[in-house]
């Protein structure tokens, strides 16, 4: 415990915040989480405290098949050994973006990048290009879009951020169309695009999104869907099980298994402004030196492989169907039901802790992921895996079972008497 508190410090020395992703932060684990993962494999990663751990964080969602998997790190080292990153163009890149189109009805082209917030902003600069508006709607529900001015200026957490920019960004609620008219009717002609998820662990109201598309285009904005967290759990284009058709679309995370790989795809007509063979004024769209890492696509075009030859969606989906309905059950059965519970859809899912009083409760939350991490398992939100398989399922159904136990107890007793740790935070918070 000694060496790992050391660590702790040392990493807050050295890099703000001891991430480079606040949702890695320590303020977002119980302090008997190890100070830092030195490897992972499968389902599992090794703590520097020199436990093995169950995990379902997957690398913030993105690794969705397993850590260190063999056919995909190979694809990626074969990449590396054709250069990784050349002086023009690569035949990979162009392979790459060929293979990703085709799990996209209706987008013609893409731009690749290494995270997600580059593909949003850019997203977010296309259309006010393509409409000459400067005003983003966007839902206000959904956690996180980017790190750029034009989102982080509309939270609590913007500092650094011109008012002026801040004031460009309005919101409206999921499932609630009205929210969206009125923004509309508000703003009139002003609005260059709407973005949103199409789903986090709350799925669409039937025909609300086909709706949010007709009123979208109906006022000549555009329609951004972001699907960077759930591209490759909830469906490959996720907008396509809604049914509805956005002009521009974001992927990340699960598309290349951990590999940093985003992409931007969407309509000719929009995307081409970013391009250089046309006669309007150009925009100088998404340009990175590693937007188009050869071993990253590598990995990518893998993970498609993988996905199609193993029914990948299938299996996440079963685990998850699983795990809602015996960890339900679970809790039910201790009597906490009313205070933990899981929620959400197979796609997509979460776990709701709160207090005696049913009011959710970061103390509360925190105390049954400090009790999950004592028996090995790394519980901050539910990414599972193509890895995670029977054995995974029973060895987490057990520890919640315990941990239960002990949530009970805190509920009758005070969570006081059995939590050990500061309260897990919100990442957007004005202070510490």
């Amino acid at each position: 415990m000694i060496v790992d508190k050391k660590l702790k410090e040392k990493i807050h020395s050295l890099i703000p915040g001891g991430a480079h992703t606040y949702s890695r932060g320590d303020d977002q684990f119980p302090e008997n989480a190890p100070a830092v993962l030195v490897k992972g494999k499968g389902a599992y990663v090794l703590g520097s405290d020199g436990n093995r751990y169950l995990d379902y964080g997957m690398g913030l969602r993105a690794v969705t098949i397993g850590y260190a998997q063999k056919e995909i790190d190979a694809a990626a080292i074969e990449e590396i050994r054709r250069g990784n990153n050349l002086t023009k163009a690569s035949m990979t890149e162009l392979n790459a973006a060929e293979k990703i189109l085709t799990l996209f009805p209706n987008m013609d082209m893409v731009k690749f990048a290494t995270n997600g917030s580059a593909v949003t902003t850019a997203a977010v600069k296309l259309a006010r290009a393509f409409t000459g508006r400067k005003l983003v709607v966007r839902c206000v529900d959904h956690p996180f879009f980017s790190y750029d001015d034009w989102f982080i200026g509309d939270t609590v957490m913007n500092r650094g951020v011109p008012e002026e920019i801040s004031q460009l960004t309005k919101n409206f609620r999921f499932n609630d169309i009205n929210s969206l008219k009125k923004i509309f009717l508000d703003y009139k002609d002003k609005i260059a695009c709407v973005i949103t998820e199409p789903t986090t662990h709350i799925e669409p109201n039937e025909g609300f999104l086909n709706e949010v598309e007709e009123l979208t285009h109906k006022h000549d904005a555009l329609l951004i869907s972001d699907e960077v967290s759930c591209c490759f759990r909830v469906g490959f284009a996720t907008y396509k099980r809604y049914k509805f058709t956005p002009d521009l679309v974001t992927v990340g995370k699960g598309i290349a298994n951990g590999y940093a790989v985003d992409a931007l795809l969407g309509k000719r007509e929009v995307m081409e402004l970013g391009g250089i063979k046309h006669n309007q004024e150009r925009v100088f769209l998404i340009s990175t030196t590693f937007g188009a890492t050869m071993s990253g696509l590598g990995a990518m075009m893998a993970t498609i492989d993988f996905y199609r030859k193993h029914n990948v969606l299938a299996h996440l989906w079963k685990y998850n169907e699983r795990l809602i309905q015996k960890g339900n059950k679970i809790s039910e059965e201790i009597g906490t039901q009313d205070a933990f519970y899981f929620e959400g859809f197979p796609g997509r899912l979460n776990f709701v802790a709160k207090d005696k009083k049913g009011k959710p409760s970061y103390e509360f939350r925190t105390l049954f992921l400090q009790e999950m991490i004592k028996h090995n398992i790394l519980f901050p939100w539910i990414a599972n895996s193509y890895s995670h398989k029977e054995k995974e399922l029973d060895t987490t159904l057990h520890a919640i079972a315990n941990s239960l136990e002990t949530y009970k107890k805190a509920l009758d007793e005070g969570v006081k008497k059995y939590l050990r740790s500061t309260p897990v935070k919100a990442v957007f918070r004005k202070y510490n």
